[in-house]
């Protein structure tokens, strides 16, 4: 009797027998070219094409707006005798037809309908079923998905502008949401004045929850029915894309909700996430944690990954929530985890499978960035797999972001006790490859805003706030700013209504406005402040021992033969200082290319009547020094008078 193989699926099958291999095995990409609801023809006759994985059903039909929601009238029928994909194709099924899974689990019992894994479309929430849809889109991006070759490498411009679209901006009639084709134009043309180089969008991904701002995901497939359609997601990429901005995609294959229509029990067995609680239910989410080390579930989270950047063209994937796939203990106490094969506490199955997905991400798309929320001193986050890290081309900076925050929300006058706060990130700025994140997790649960985190006065709050935007774009790393700081909203983020867009009448809010506009349009013309990123060579201290004055000065450079220095002079009181003398590396005239005080910004007005020249007095190890008016709460950039910005 002949032995049966993978290559033995039943005839008519979408599968192949490699398919089924490549899905057991863990390594499947492309999962969503056969996995789901496809519109199809068999026969001659037009319908649709399911497929579900369920290996522990002892049966599994669909149901829907096809048959009326009867569940004897298409039965799915499994592929090979363990595989556990089950499949079937329903005469009559059309692009639009809601529908779920009807499964009966070990002993026939019938579990609770359930939506599709792998479905690209759902109906709006609080609906939970399932839409047949398909994902045709003739894309008009061919010249940014062409340059972004180019425009992906860390060695140029980063600054990220950080949107959660159900608060963007809504409906000026009714509040409401704003669909995907009206928020294309406007956050484009927004951000392009801005002056940010890309958005970053919390998870548009399905989730039935609106609260939970995405980051309790369902559908891994589908962009969120609350704002359109798949090919209304699509244009609002291409939209941004044509405009010369990139997207990155929030993501989170950490953890999942345990809806009774989603992922958790999907088979009557826990198919997706563990049965031992102390690896399957994450305490602070309240959420199931996926099994990394089911070869099917790692298809399945690859296949997702790689859908969302090849489906939708998006240019990066922001991985959620790291720290808590990497640790077995995370956010547990003694007694609550179980230690890995050696006994510790570090989570080997996850750290194989983010080494694997990284690995895939950059092989399969050229010019996209895969971006890792780590919180912890887990090492080489950034550094290529082959070299034993994790694969990720960018890390938050979670130290700097609290190191700097505790700084800034400290009174002047005792900024000289946490001066430590201000420099102690140089220590390690490149170690990883690191994005300095001012998130919407900084603004939200009684935290407050940017401005309202800022002491004193009105207008020593907004000096403060353009020197802490001004002292992050300065320092190595890529940015990434929430929506709001731009222009220095008052209140606490609030998902449930529109960013105060009427402040920017506000002098100092438009200021700062301003400010956030001319320091990314910097950031983005002078090589010096983005080239040398994450070479420490792009970076020198001039000094950092003011303590008593809190004043901080150092150079951003160009690696290579071609430094093209910029100054960067930062007062952290609201005392100016005249006469203050600062080493430079270059004789002759430094121009002040920005000044964070000046008073289209909302400022006093003082500085440095836009250039100064050098005197041959040796000062701080340079031969030449200059003589600077440092503004209250204030930042100065300053080139040499033949700097970077006249040669380039």
């Amino acid at each position: 009797m002949r032995k049966e193989t993978a290559g033995d699926v039943l005839p008519g099958s979408v599968f192949s027998g490699q398919d089924l291999y490549l899905f057991r095995e863990g390594t499947h990409r492309r999962l969503y070219g056969k996995m789901g609801a496809h519109p199809a023809e068999e026969d001659g006759k037009s319908g649709v094409h399911f497929a579900v994985w369920a290996p522990n059903a002892e049966g599994v039909s669909v149901i829907g707006d096809f048959n009326g929601w009867d569940c004897g009238k298409n039965p799915l029928r499994m592929i090979w005798r363990d595989s556990g994909i089950w499949e079937g194709f329903v005469p009559g099924g059309r692009k639009g037809d809601r529908y779920k899974y009807r499964i009966w689990g070990k002993g026939g019992i019938q579990l609770p309908d359930k939506l599709d894994p792998f479905g690209v479309y759902s109906e709006i929430p609080p609906g939970t079923a399932s839409v047949v849809w398909d994902l045709k889109w003739d894309w008009q991006d061919g010249d940014w998905m062409e340059d972004r070759k180019v425009r992906g490498r860390l060695t140029g411009p980063m600054s990220i502008y950080e949107v959660h679209l159900g608060s963007w901006r809504r409906s000026p009639e009714d509040g409401n949401f704003l669909p995907y084709r009206e928020i294309a134009p406007r956050l484009a043309e927004y951000v392009q004045e801005m002056g940010f180089t890309h958005v970053e969008l919390l998870p548009v991904m399905e989730h039935p929850f609106y609260g939970s701002w995405g980051y309790q995901t369902l559908g891994y497939f589908a962009p969120t029915s609350r704002y359109g359609t798949p090919q209304d997601f699509m244009y609002l990429v291409e939209t941004l894309h044509r405009a010369g901005i990139g997207v990155i995609l929030d993501w989170v294959p950490s953890h999942f909700p345990t809806d009774p229509h989603g992922l958790a029990q999907f088979d009557g067995t826990h198919l997706y996430d563990h049965l031992d609680p102390r690896q399957g239910f994450h305490p602070d989410w309240k959420s199931a944690i996926f099994n990394y080390g089911r070869n099917e579930v790692r298809s399945f989270l690859l296949s997702s990954a790689a859908f969302w950047l090849d489906r939708y063209h998006a240019d990066g994937l922001r991985v959620d929530a790291v720290a808590s796939m990497l640790y077995l203990d995370y956010s547990r106490k003694a007694g609550e985890w179980i230690p890995n094969r050696f006994g510790g506490r570090e989570n080997l199955e996850a750290v194989e499978f983010l080494r694997q997905l990284n690995a895939a991400c950059y092989g399969d798309f050229e010019g996209i960035q895969m971006v890792a929320e780590e919180s912890t001193a887990w090492p080489m986050v950034t550094r290529p797999v082959h070299l034993g890290g994790l694969g990720f081309g960018l890390k938050w900076n979670m130290g700097w972001m609290h190191d700097i925050l505790e700084y800034f929300g400290k009174d002047p006058i005792y900024r000289k006790h946490l001066h430590d706060r201000l420099t102690f990130s140089i220590w390690y700025a490149f170690s990883e490859n690191f994005l300095l994140p001012l998130s919407h997790d900084e603004v939200v649960y009684g935290k407050g805003s940017l401005y309202g985190k800022m002491p004193g006065d009105p207008w020593q709050k907004f000096a403060n706030l353009r020197l802490l935007l001004g002292f992050q774009g300065a320092h190595p790393g890529k940015k990434l700013l929430f929506m709001g700081g731009e222009f220095g909203q008052d209140r606490e983020w609030d998902h449930e209504q529109e960013l105060d867009w009427y402040l920017l009448e506000n002098p100092g809010n438009a200021g700062i406005a301003r400010w956030v506009k001319d320091l990314y349009r910097l950031l983005k013309e002078i090589p010096a402040l983005h080239d040398g990123d994450f070479d420490p060579s792009g970076f020198e201290w001039i000094d950092f021992r003011d303590v008593e004055k809190s004043i901080v000065a150092f150079l951003r450079k160009r690696p290579g033969e071609r430094p093209d220095p910029v100054l960067v002079v930062c007062n952290f009181t609201p005392v100016p200082r005249h006469n203050y003398r600062i080493g430079v590396p270059v004789s002759g005239f430094w121009r002040e290319r920005l000044n964070s005080d000046a008073k289209e910004y909302g400022g006093s007005g003082q500085g440095n009547m836009g250039k100064v020249e050098s005197v041959p007095v040796p000062f701080q190890g340079f031969e030449q020094s200059v003589s600077l008016t440092l503004p209250p709460l204030g930042i100065l950039f300053l080139v040499p008078e033949e700097g970077p910005a006249e040669r380039e």
